[in-house]
């Protein structure tokens, strides 16, 4: 019979919650303790109640054809519950208007120059058009997105094209991006293509046949919110959560670990034979400075933007922008993105006009220093502008701030990941996870997950 062990999460995000459940299942007799430092589970997983709807305050979608999140969906007895978009058509807003994003680009970069008349001047599209022509490309190690790409393909293409969609996933700024970090399809097809958008054709194609069912949904949400997850699987993975709970200092024993957890002034030690640190990285940093201090500087190398949402309701009307804007910073916008809720998604159709907008990127952050008050006020303007809404004046809103919410993957990404994962590795029963390390979007961080419960097990 095999012995009962204890696993402690530092952590109560996706991560933590997945990797809950996935040791559950395979350890059905394990004591799992669940700890986290805030009042509530999810981390970025989060919904409000907008307009009589549970309605994503963090992530609205997942990637449905990286198939962890919606198996995971499925696991829970939630399959019924997915929901594809009706649309995914988006749009660009530039000085000049709005000009629908191009079809079959790798996060904005384009296979190929046909498509991008109007989004990008002529001289842009030509710049693009003779991008095969320049000498064959050699990349040496990590690159930013916006150094390699403004060299290849010109400035309009990141400032246009890429930017504004790196800015939706992560926040960032292309010209301090890891390529490998962010678009490591791309980067992987860079050697043998000799061309960006041989390499961004080699990578699209190579993604279609991987998945092998290119004609199904690109996302997919959950009728009742993608943060109605973080409650289903705390359930099903029957773990002990200690809300309100931080942990402070990680030590090893000959038993396993010690966690001091708890209020500072009157911390408490909690044993452990397993642990797996699915905190963000700055605090990651802290807890394992005395267990694993060789992954103490790769992880403070981890810096964070932080951003708010704000969801509106507005009254019924046609605001036409398919399933919402991107906004890149030379249109001079306060906002970077607008969703149209109730065009994306059928399950929040047919009442008011739902949309949610972000603000914040790296390194420009000053709008968010606004009273919740002033920013909303703000954000709904720019909004019902950019839409050009008849009726602006919502019903509703509310405003969701997320403080350091995400992990900036700069140029050397990988190296510190791979470091930390190097150190983190020599110590038996101790694993580390996260939107920190190989992506940020759900799918990612379930996977994350799976993986350090295969090294813990």
């Amino acid at each position: 019979m095999t012995a009962r062990r204890r696993l402690v999460v530092v952590g109560g995000g996706i991560t933590g919650l997945a990797a809950a459940f996935e040791w559950r299942r395979r350890r059905p007799d394990d004591e799992i303790v669940v700890l986290e430092a805030a009042d509530r589970l999810g981390g970025k997983l989060h919904r409000v109640e907008l307009a009589g709807h549970w309605y994503d305050s963090g992530p609205e979608a997942m990637l449905a054809r990286v198939p962890e999140a919606v198996r995971l969906v499925e696991a829970l007895g939630l399959g019924d519950r997915l929901v594809a978009p009706a649309t995914t058509q988006a749009s660009v807003v530039l000085p000049d208007g709005r000009h629908p994003l191009p079809a079959g680009t790798v996060l904005g970069v384009p296979a190929a120059a046909d498509g991008l008349e109007g989004l990008l001047s002529p001289g842009g599209v030509a710049r693009v058009r003779a991008e095969t022509d320049l000498p064959p490309l050699r990349v040496a190690g990590d690159v930013s997105v916006g150094g390699l790409l403004r060299e290849r393909l010109g400035d309009e293409v990141v400032d246009r094209l890429v930017e504004p969609l790196l800015g939706g996933v992560y926040a960032g700024r292309s010209d301090e991006l890891s390529l490998r970090a962010t678009m490591p399809a791309l980067a992987g097809q860079l050697a043998s293509a000799g061309s960006v958008l041989a390499a961004a054709a080699a990578a699209r194609d190579a993604g279609a046949r991987s998945r092998g069912d290119a004609d199904g949904p690109v996302f997919a949400t959950v009728a009742d919110g993608i943060g109605s997850l973080p409650e289903a699987l705390v359930t099903a993975a029957a773990a002990d959560v200690r809300l309100r709970t931080p942990a402070h200092a990680l030590r090893r024993t000959a038993a396993g670990f010690e966690l001091s957890v708890g209020p500072a002034a009157a911390p408490e030690v909690l044993t452990a034979d397993a642990v797996l640190v699915t905190a963000p990285a700055p605090k990651a940093a802290r807890l394992l400075a005395e267990a694993v201090p060789g992954a103490v500087e790769p992880l403070r190398g981890i810096p964070y933007a932080s951003m708010a949402v704000v969801a509106m309701a507005f009254p019924a009307q046609d605001a036409d922008a398919g399933s919402g804007l991107l906004v890149p910073p030379i249109a001079g916008r306060l906002v970077k993105g607008v969703t149209v809720s109730s065009a994306k998604w059928p399950h929040l159709a047919g009442g008011p006009l739902l949309v949610r907008s972000s603000v914040g990127r790296f390194r420009d952050e000053s709008e968010l220093q606004r009273s919740d008050e002033d920013l909303t006020a703000a954000v709904v303007a720019d909004v019902a502008e950019l839409l050009g809404l008849a009726r602006p004046e919502p019903l509703e809103t509310r405003l969701v701030r997320w403080g350091g919410g995400l992990p900036q993957y700069l140029v050397g990404h990988p190296g510190r990941v791979a470091a930390i994962r190097a150190a983190v590795g020599e110590v038996p029963g101790l694993a580390i996870a996260g939107a920190a390390f190989e992506g940020v979007g759900v799918p990612a961080c379930i996977r994350d997950a799976y993986r350090a419960v295969d090294s813990l097990l």
